[in-house]
């Protein structure tokens, strides 16, 4: 028994996801590249660059590690670049994209060598959380203007849009990007690579993979592009756990149970978004609250049912925490990072990495 807190990434869960990028490929033409800034566990990079075709990142480091770690297309975007980096940036990078015309006309000759694009703005996204959409009002996050952006066509051979959010909607998914051929075609038709973001939950359950890859297809065809994916929680949905102990439990009017573990701290997406955390199978006469440990108030896990009364020393796993977790662990409170452990193929675990004091005392001077 590995001490938790840990991660552990299943390597045969994630190998489902992987095989339904593989079909998409297959079937539709289109290339996946991961966003890094979802998944950047690179101790897995090697199976999964098996099946994707590169990365995309958003920051000079991501793309680093990217082209670093795992090979392939090296993607850069960022939503602005600082002189001091973008030549490093460039150098690691097949493909830049820049988020803005001013990004683009001030750093065109840095990427002279290396192809350029443009952040498109359709204004449109599915995102029903203000704090998470790409085309809110005032949106810092791509250019909208079709005239300005004709001014600037002979200096970048495509377009990355990115506005879809945790879409499991095929159907809107399909009507948005009808709306982005109506409202840009004429741009369009004038690249040769379009890259349609992440956010695109089509390794979900009962997701009309045939029919993405018939409208991937069909926009590739009437306008001449090869089109791109950048999967992140697509491609390591419901993979990995966090697994934690019981430490100490009461009750306050409810039934509560503090775990080794913190949502600010390991699952901080899920408090951002107000959103509880996943446990399998969440079912029996015991609803007990999992509380974090830090000294947040409001670090709840989430209300769940078990079918003994929760005990300390019990083991809990913490469903689908790949996505945005990882990548945005942090040292609140001083409480223990989770190591990082693998599941192989053939059932071995092993850890890969743990965190401890000195890691703690390495991130602030």
């Amino acid at each position: 028994m590995l001490r938790t807190p840990y991660y552990l990434i299943d390597r045969a869960k994630l190998a489902r996801n992987l095989e339904i990028i593989d079909r998409v490929r297959k079937e539709s033409g289109a290339k996946a590249l991961l966003a890094l800034k979802c998944f950047a566990t690179w101790s897995v990079f090697d199976q999964m660059r098996e099946h994707m075709d590169g990365t995309t990142s958003s920051s000079l480091y991501e793309v680093h590690l990217g082209h670093e770690k795992f090979g392939g297309e090296t993607h850069a975007y960022s939503v602005a670049y600082g002189d001091d980096e973008i030549d490093e940036v460039v150098s690691y990078a097949d493909k830049i994209i820049f988020n803005s015309i001013s990004q683009l006309e001030r750093y065109s000759d840095a990427a002279k060598d290396i192809v350029r694009g443009l952040r498109l703005n359709p204004q449109i996204s599915s995102s029903s959380f203000d704090l998470a959409d790409p085309a809110r009002p005032f949106s810092r996050l791509g250019e909208w203007d079709v005239a300005r952006i004709e001014t600037v066509m002979d200096r970048i051979s495509g377009f990355m849009i990115h506005n879809n959010c945790e879409n499991e909607d095929f159907d809107l998914f399909d009507n948005m990007l009808s709306q982005i051929e109506e409202r840009f075609g004429t741009l369009l038709e004038r690249v040769e690579w379009v890259s349609l973001g992440g956010g695109i939950h089509f390794t979900g359950e009962n997701y009309p993979v045939d029919r993405f890859c018939a409208r991937l297809k069909a926009f590739s065809e009437k306008f001449g592009v090869q089109v791109y994916l950048e999967p992140g929680e697509a491609a390591i949905t419901n993979s990995t756990t966090l697994e934690v102990t019981v430490l100490d439990t009461l009750n306050n009017g409810k039934d509560l149970a503090i775990v080794d573990s913190s949502i600010e701290a390991h699952m901080l997406d899920l408090l951002i978004y107000r959103e509880k955390a996943k446990i399998a199978p969440n079912e029996g006469e015991h609803l007990v609250t999992i509380c974090g440990k830090s000294c947040l108030a409001g670090d709840i896990f989430g209300e769940f049912r078990f079918p003994e009364p929760v005990k300390v020393g019990d083991r809990i796993s913490i469903q689908d925490a790949a996505g945005y977790t990882m990548v945005k662990k942090n040292w609140f409170n001083g409480v223990r990072m989770p190591a990082i452990a693998i599941r192989e193929l053939d059932g071995t675990v092993r850890t890969v990495r743990e965190f401890g004091y000195e890691d703690y005392r390495a991130s602030l001077s």
